[in-house]
């Protein structure tokens, strides 16, 4: 793991407050209430909870898609909160890598065309690009598809391709939306290892699940209710969970 990353969390929210409002500027829902979460470096983390709970907004709060009402919230020791949407979004591009239950792919474009794109929006040369994306879609077992286009793909190597994409810019953090989600269950079970392996590696990741049996194979599982956590407790997976201070 890059020793620059070794003195404080991957993540850090403290007291956040998500409301939402009506048009006409009264609550429609307070969606987190005064959340504080410490995600350190090279856990495996489950965010579960039941439809509204708020495990969709602070899914989207630490991916920078969305702003916080109020709290702090620091990403790979930068404070976000506050960020212009330029800065922002730069920072949401370097520091987060996406997987979605929906792969997401462009079907025009090539299986190593697809895991170039991060690098394409942060301008680095076409050589540059396709070295990174072929060491990435080396470590999800794909290097002999590089022509390949998403349909010619089964759903499994769509989403290894995804992950991939995810991975090419050496994220602080990978986020995972029930990515098993549109697989069979062996196939499901081909991507759960392959997180596994890249946990075992030292890359963060925070996976929102509905499935019990999933959320046990991480390290830790936070669960929220109302908009509060209502539990945080060690998951099956064989690292035990961590606290941000032994990172520190």
């Amino acid at each position: 793991m890059d020793a620059s990353r070794t003195k404080h969390p991957a993540a850090r929210l403290r007291d956040i407050r998500k409301i939402y409002y009506k048009p006409d500027g009264s609550v429609l829902v307070e969606a987190l209430r005064g959340v504080d979460l410490d995600i350190p470096q090279g856990q495996y983390l489950a965010i579960m909870g039941a439809s509204g709970s708020g495990k969709s907004t602070i899914m989207n709060l630490l991916g920078c898609l969305d702003r916080p009402t109020s709290g702090g919230y620091e990403l790979d020791g930068i404070n976000v909160e506050a960020m212009e949407d330029a800065a922002l979004s730069k920072v949401r591009g370097e520091k987060i890598g996406f997987v979605f239950q929906a792969f997401n792919l462009i079907s025009e474009l090539t299986i190593v065309e697809n895991v170039e794109i991060p690098l394409l929006y942060r301008g680095m040369k076409s050589a540059a690009r396709r070295a990174l994306a072929l060491a990435s879609l080396e470590k999800v077992g794909l290097t002999d598809r590089l022509t390949h286009r998403p349909a010619e793909l089964s759903g499994g190597q769509q989403q290894r391709v995804a992950i991939a994409r995810a991975l090419v810019g050496s994220p602080a953090i990978l986020m995972a939306d029930e990515p098993t989600g549109n697989l069979d269950s062996a196939t499901g079970e081909s991507i759960l290892r392959l997180f596994e392996d890249l946990h075992r590696d030292g890359l963060t990741l925070v996976m929102v699940t509905h499935d019990d049996r999933i959320a046990d194979r991480c390290e830790r599982i936070v669960r929220l209710r109302d908009g509060m956590i209502e539990s945080d407790r060690a998951g099956g997976n064989n690292r035990p969970a961590r606290s941000a201070a032994e990172h520190a």
